[in-house]
């Protein structure tokens, strides 16, 4: 049984499926720490006070580095440095995850599904994500695709020349009618236009996300 929780925690996946759920880990309790869900993703949630660590490195190995009085310890530099040294990794970011219920009904912008869409937000995504699918508008276009431990993850992007508009927020919110699922967005916090998008189109806060990448990426 996995600390802080009342029921089995085998995978990732169950984490965030429970979370979606509007269950969340236990504050206060944790840190959690299950496998890697793929080779391509390895890294730390922090949801509110309940940390989650997905990395192969040995459970015993990231609880010797973590302080149990310290619930930040996780997500600061001192910890990150040493995953990244066990791992080989680099860490890309340290971002603001949300979550989105589906929507209902057509997507408030006229949309254009396209199956090869030349644009480095694409390319990354493909890197990251499977079943990645993409649509276009003018002035920016919206994908979605499944990231972390399986979950629906949706990215954005608006072209310079159509920003400061609303259009972000409303390819935020158009996400949310393109797949039945939850979807989650993972926002650098110093991108204020992007983090004012996502909350706008109904997107909320639910932790802090860092992803371990290779080094070359």
């Amino acid at each position: 049984m996995a600390d802080g929780y009342r029921f089995p925690v085998i995978t990732l996946a169950d984490v965030l499926a429970r979370a979606a759920g509007g269950h969340p880990p236990e504050p206060g309790a944790g840190p959690t720490v299950v496998p890697q869900p793929s080779a391509r993703h390895a890294g730390v949630i922090a949801f509110t006070a309940h940390n989650v660590v997905f990395a192969d490195v040995g459970e015993d190995w990231i609880r010797s580095r973590l302080p149990r009085d310290d619930l930040s310890a996780p997500l600061n530099p001192p910890f990150l440095r040493d995953l990244e040294e066990r791992t080989g990794r680099r860490v890309n970011n340290i971002d603001m995850l949300t979550l989105a219920a589906p929507a209902e009904g057509p997507p408030p912008v006229e949309l254009a599904e396209v199956a090869d869409a030349a644009h480095p937000r694409v390319e990354r995504a493909h890197r990251y994500r499977d079943d990645v699918r993409v649509w276009t508008c003018p002035g920016g276009l919206v994908l979605v695709g499944r990231g972390v431990g399986g979950r629906w993850e949706v990215a954005i992007e608006v072209e310079p020349a159509a920003r400061g508009r609303g259009l972000g927020r409303t390819l935020a919110r158009a996400a949310r009618h393109l797949t039945p699922h939850p979807l989650w967005a993972q926002i650098a916090p110093g991108n204020a236009a992007s983090v004012r998008a996502f909350l706008a189109a109904g997107y909320v806060p639910i932790g802090a996300e860092a992803l371990l990448v290779p080094p070359s990426e």
